[in-house]
């Protein structure tokens, strides 16, 4: 049996400890009014012929208080009511300390296996850590409603980044780059002005991402579009200055290429600058910006030489990678990248088809970019085109005053996620409990969200003056409240969800893939796509579905079921839950199927989706990924490749380690055969941590990343 604690940790069952709670009361009275150890023995006896595999500590300490006003020790009992309110108050007061000493000590190691991009040797990672444990005690104890922190506890829900409830900040945006860009802006108290040139826009980019990532808790995402009219002013001053040097002494054919020297070297250092900029600054968190480019042409774009020229280098610097501290070329976690298809650079025979031909070479190098296909954007979001945030979420579409489209400017105020593999396992195949309890706990995830509104209503604009004041989101004034920003579907709040697959499989004994398991698994998403709608006309908040790729979810809510429910076959024992609407990978089904199956999920996940396939061999099979490229423009949304890439700690060699003549795995680049030193990484979550090997230690890693 294991028992849960109040933090929601379980433990396995320890009689003893009943015992010497017992005990320790039984002091406190008179001999005559003391438990016996036969009395003890049948209270410990009636608990465990429950046979409950899960167990709160409340409820058996409910119990213990029952069972000693049965053979009338109410005097004990009263005793063990006072000892059981007193540690109650003492967890009250403290219930860090440990937490924070396994920080400090780097002993926590769900923490270091919690965020690769975090290093929890650093102090200022270690800051973060600090505060963000502070954090959820205070939210588990005082911020939410008891019920709230209970079902997260127990996996009914997840109530994502308590880390950072106690602040009013919110998850991730949109940054509004071209108004910060035009219009200027302020860091630090200082003016930054409008720049005039790409270099200069480049660095104040830079500069922008790091202030925003500083002041709130999820990813940013920057539209590159905008940096093209900076390149034009570059080149005309460069055209400006050549031309006063040397017009009439050299034909205009040699100034143009002199010009365009400049201009391509400009562009080169611009793009290094955001790059490298991005991959050696800390944020106050202790890791590089959670950063996303979105790389995107538009036909009547009077720039679209110069945007083209900026995302040509950009896919390039991505190719090559950064250095590491033993000098290999590796790829950067950030910026994430996301390549918009369109009709101009499909590789159907478009002026730019030559850019979509080096991103798939990129992504097969280095895994990003990811894709997103205009085609079937346009159709899920009323004509728009618009990139990600950081978590891959998406807005819904809103216009303003005059009737025009924004996106850029906006943000999501949260996320709370439903457990539906925990619906089904309770239902047990009975479709009226199902539905019944699906809307119960529904109900419930719209409170947790409220709870997240109410965290950021009333907050004012001095919290954040980058993001509400100086352009990021909004120019609200000093002290003005950023209220009407919640409202009206200006910002979106999420619903995620995890286990589709699951929860089909123990409703209906199929997938869905199945026509029965697919008519199920639509039904409910619609169910929870309408429920959302639904919340957003009753509250005129911005509720949104969301597929989320929270991979670490996916194993909390595993592992709270199988110490519940025990091990079920397709569901518990495989250790994780599949990510929202996704297939199970041990399905057999192709990459087109799959990517032509899972794009009807993405339209109904309108707070946003990713989909993904695993290509093995990327960089031999480019061929193969150029016809996939073109079969995500005509057929999904938004869809990311995947595959299985070594690491080696010793030189940073990213690639493929090999089996040498003696059975031995060894890295190619420096010859390392230590296995400990060597890791499978998987792009999808980015794991970087402790491998589990078989017991060959040679022919196959196991690791705890989803979808191995």
């Amino acid at each position: 049996m294991k028992v849960i604690k109040r933090d929601g940790r379980a433990v396995d069952y320890d009689r003893s400890k009943i015992q010497i709670a017992i005990e320790k009361a039984n002091k406190e009275v008179k001999p005559a009014e003391r438990a016996t150890k036969e009395d003890i023995k049948e209270i410990i006896k009636y608990i465990e012929e429950l046979n409950k595999k899960r167990m709160l500590v409340e409820d058996i300490q409910d119990i213990i208080e029952e069972k000693l006003m049965e053979i009338n020790k109410y005097e004990l009992a009263k005793k063990y009511i006072v000892y059981r309110y007193t540690r109650a108050l003492v967890r009250k007061q403290n219930t860090t300390d440990e937490t924070i000493l396994g920080i400090i000590r780097n002993d926590n190691k769900e923490l270091a296996e919690e965020n690769s991009n975090k290093n929890t040797m650093l102090a200022s990672t270690q800051r973060d850590y600090i505060a963000g444990e502070v954090s959820r005690d205070l939210t588990r104890r005082l911020l939410l409603p008891e019920k709230i922190a209970k079902a997260d506890a127990e996996g009914v829900l997840h109530f994502h980044d308590a880390d950072y409830f106690v602040q009013p900040i919110f998850n991730c945006c949109l940054i509004n780059i071209a108004d910060m860009l035009d219009n200027g802006t302020v860091m630090n108290g200082k003016m930054i002005e409008s720049p005039k040139s790409f270099q200069v826009a480049c660095t104040v980019t830079t500069q922008i991402i790091a202030a925003v990532a500083s002041n709130q808790y999820g990813g940013q995402s920057v539209d590159m579009i905008h940096l093209g009219k900076y390149l034009r002013k570059s080149y005309d001053k460069f055209k400006k200055q050549i031309d006063e040097k040397y017009k009439g002494k050299l034909p205009d054919e040699v100034i143009e290429d002199l010009v365009q020297d400049r201009v391509k070297a400009e562009l080169k250092s611009g793009v290094q600058t955001i790059q490298y900029q991005i991959n050696t600054l800390m944020t106050t968190n202790g890791q590089s910006p959670f950063v996303t480019l979105f790389l995107h042409l538009e036909k009547d774009d009077p720039y679209i030489k110069e945007n083209a020229m900026i995302i040509e280098e950009i896919l390039r610097q991505r190719y090559e990678g950064i250095k590491n501290e033993a000098g290999v070329y590796v790829t950067p976690a950030f910026p994430k990248l996301v390549y918009v298809l369109d009709e101009f650079n499909n590789l159907q025979g478009g002026e730019y088809d030559y850019l979509t031909r080096l991103a798939v070479k990129c992504s097969a190098k280095r895994m990003y970019p990811d894709y997103i296909s205009a085609k079937k954007m346009r159709e899920n979001y009323e004509g728009n085109v618009f990139s990600p945030m950081g978590c891959r979420s998406f807005l819904s579409p809103w216009k303003d005053e005059n009737g025009n489209y924004k996106f850029e400017g906006r943000f999501n105020q949260g996320v709370v996620s439903i457990n539906l593999p925990q619906v089904a396992i309770i239902a047990d195949g009975d479709e009226d409990k199902f539905w019944k309890l699906l809307d119960e706990r529904l109900e419930l995830c719209k409170e947790a969200l409220m709870c997240r509104h109410y965290a950021l209503l009333g907050t004012h604009s001095d919290i954040s003056p980058i993001h509400w004041q100086h352009g990021a989101i909004a120019r609200l004034q000093k002290g003005e409240k950023i209220d009407k920003l919640l409202y009206g579907g200006y910002s979106t709040i999420s619903l995620g969800y995890i286990g589709v697959y699951e929860m089909t499989k123990l409703m209906k004994g199929v997938s869905q893939t199945e026509p029965e398991g697919h008519e199920f698994a639509v039904k409910v998403m619609k169910h929870l796509r309408e429920t959302t709608d639904r919340w957003k006309k009753e509250t005129n908040i911005g509720f949104a579905l969301y597929g989320t790729p929270a991979e670490s979810l996916c194993y909390k809510f595993a592992r709270i079921d199988k110490e519940r429910y025990g091990t079920i076959k397709d569901v518990t024992d495989k250790g994780y839950y599949t990510n929202s609407y996704h297939v199970d990978v041990r399905e057999k089904i192709d990459a087109f199927e799959k990517l032509k199956f899972e794009s009807e999920f993405q339209k109904i996940s309108s707070g946003g989706a990713i989909s993904y396939i695993e290509i093995p061999n990327m960089e031999k099979n480019l061929d193969a990924l150029e016809t996939v490229v073109k079969f995500i423009y005509d057929n999904i949304q938004y869809a990311e490749f995947n595959t299985k890439s070594d690491y080696c700690h010793i030189c940073g060699f990213d690639g493929e380690i090999i089996i040498n003549d003696n059975n031995e795995w060894e890295c190619p680049n420096c010859g390392n055969k230590d296995h400990s030193k060597m890791t499978v990484v998987r792009r999808t979550c980015g794991y970087l941590g402790e491998n589990f090997w078989n017991a060959g230690k040679t022919k196959e890693i196991k690791q705890r990343v989803m979808h191995l």
